[in-house]
């Protein structure tokens, strides 16, 4: 009897380990010097089937299929949701297939796709994969999350086999070492394998571009929350250009930046100066014209009265109570463009970029135009918005109609404010006669004569008003949306349509649908 008690105590006392192991305590009681600590609640986690796989996905059918069965299989496993960035090659179709749950995202970016899966997920425990992954070892699902059903860690980045990118290693490695030794032990800080909490990842803030996978693990680091790193083998994914590593150590930096001076451990006004790089080499031509890849069909869309129903200045003006000023400014016909879009930048000095950002996300867009940019995408279209405006409202408009690039002029910001000055974005001038002045014309024609093969057969163009047509003119197809001069009105190469709807039923059925991922 007395061995039968102490067989059943010692299986009893088995059975509440293991629970206890499994369930883990969501608490943290570490205080942080430069934020607010969260205190997380205890979650309660069922022994199978407890985690939610979100995967943003971008033009990812060749491998979308895989990655969501992979995903499946893993007994952790309870649902996978992936966030489709609005694809063109039939991703969302082939993941519904697989048996993922699909939601289109917000707003183009990983980090917008990344952040909307967090909401819908069923599961306390999340785990973020690539739509790009292949070689994967069984079982990884799991393993990032053992940590987190032990109460050893709210925050798990995943360790591969193989060494870091260049950026990684040239990049982050070196600027987490300097300002935040206590993670620059992680082999991957850039990677975006990771499992974490649902509380905590709602108290993070996801980054637009590349630096959102590090931004997460500094903030969650500040957050004191518990971090940790688990080995999950070799693995494969796509690489990425190397133009776009230029633009991603630059994001990167940023990032690191940004996280440094809210710790208070920057102690140069470093920040600035990455981000206005970060912007400018995004909206340089060189930049956009090394995204074309292979497409031979381009679309330039006008931004003022043509995706958006309104000016963006005369919103921003009237958003800081300058409506009246830049009227006179618009109406005063003395000077040339350029000395005019100075006088303008100067009435928006000592504003903050965050206003900027908003009027921006805040723009009423025209009906029909996201369906619109959608479908000429699948038609092998490379698509741009091209505005006279700033780059930093016209890089948020893009995004939010899926579009691939943007084309404007840079407003120069100082720690975020703005320093009234405005820079000429060069692709708006001819290259063979910079006196002949500042034109939309001038950025068709850099694709135009790009070297690159094979080379572009058809352009379409979309405006509104009179600062359109010499863009139009150049174009194979030009369309007016709502023409603002009777000069566009009455000229014969100019089709006029009334809405993004109108255009959208007049695009041929028989063209080819599905490209090729880009």
């Amino acid at each position: 009897m007395t061995n039968s008690f102490k067989w059943l105590s010692s299986i009893l006392r088995w059975v509440a380990e293991k629970a206890r192991l499994f369930i883990g305590n969501f608490s943290s009681e570490h205080q942080s010097n430069t934020t607010e600590t969260l205190i997380f609640q205890p979650v309660a986690i069922s022994l199978k089937a407890y985690a939610t796989v979100v995967i943003p996905a971008l033009n990812e059918a060749k491998r979308i299929s895989e990655v969501v069965a992979f995903a499946l299989s893993d007994p952790a496993t309870a649902e996978v949701i992936v966030v489709d960035d609005s694809s063109i090659d039939g991703t969302a179709e082939l993941a519904r297939l697989a048996g993922a749950k699909v939601m289109i995202s917000s707003m183009l970016g990983k980090g917008a796709s990344m952040h909307d899966g967090v909401a819908p997920a069923q599961s306390n425990v999340l785990v973020y994969l690539d739509g790009d992954l292949t070689g994967l070892r069984s079982g990884i699902i799991t393993d990032l999350c053992a940590p987190i059903l032990r109460g050893e860690a709210d925050f798990v980045k995943a360790k591969f086999g193989r060494g870091g990118g260049r950026v990684t290693e040239l990049t982050a490695k070196p600027m987490l070492k300097i300002f935040f030794p206590e993670v620059a032990h992680f082999s991957q800080p850039l990677g975006g394998i990771i499992a974490a909490r649902k509380p905590l990842l709602q108290a993070l803030s996801f980054e637009d571009g590349y630096g959102v996978d590090v931004g997460l693990l500094l903030d969650a680091h500040l957050l004191s929350a518990k971090l940790a790193e688990v080995d999950i083998g070799s693995l494969d994914h796509d690489s990425q250009p190397l133009h776009d590593l230029s633009l991603m150590a630059n994001e990167v930096g940023r990032v690191i930046f940004a996280r440094a001076k809210t710790a208070g451990r920057l102690h140069v006004e470093q920040v600035a100066a990455m981000y206005e790089s970060q912007r400018q080499a995004a909206s340089g031509i060189d930049y956009v014209l090394t995204r074309r890849k292979a497409r031979q069909r381009l679309l330039l869309i006008d931004m003022d009265g043509t995706v958006t129903k309104s000016r963006y200045a005369l919103e921003l003006a009237r958003a800081i109570g300058q409506e009246s000023a830049l009227i006179q400014m618009l109406d005063d016909n003395g000077g040339d463009s350029a000395t005019r879009s100075d006088k303008i930048a100067k009435l928006f000095q000592y504003i903050h970029k965050k206003k900027f950002e908003q009027v921006a996300h805040d723009m009423t867009l025209r009906s029909g135009v996201i369906e619109f940019v959608n479908q000429m995408r699948r038609r092998g279209f490379m698509v741009g918005l091209v505005s006279d405006s700033y780059f930093v409202a016209a890089e948020i408009v893009r995004r939010r109609i899926f579009a691939d690039f943007a084309m404007a002029h840079t407003i120069r910001f100082d720690n975020d404010v703005c320093a009234g000055e405005i820079r000429i974005n060069p692709a708006f001038y001819n290259p063979q006669n910079k006196s002949s002045g500042v034109c939309k014309s001038n950025v068709l024609r850099c694709f135009l004569t790009d070297p690159t093969l094979p080379a572009i057969n058809l352009t379409w163009v979309i405006g509104d008003n009179i600062n359109d047509l010499q863009l139009m003119q150049l174009a194979d197809r030009a369309f007016a949306i709502d023409p603002k001069s009777p000069i566009l009105r009455n000229e014969p190469f100019i089709t006029q349509i009334e809405s993004f709807e109108e255009l959208l039923a007049m695009l041929p059925n028989h063209e080819l649908v599905v490209q090729p991922s880009v």
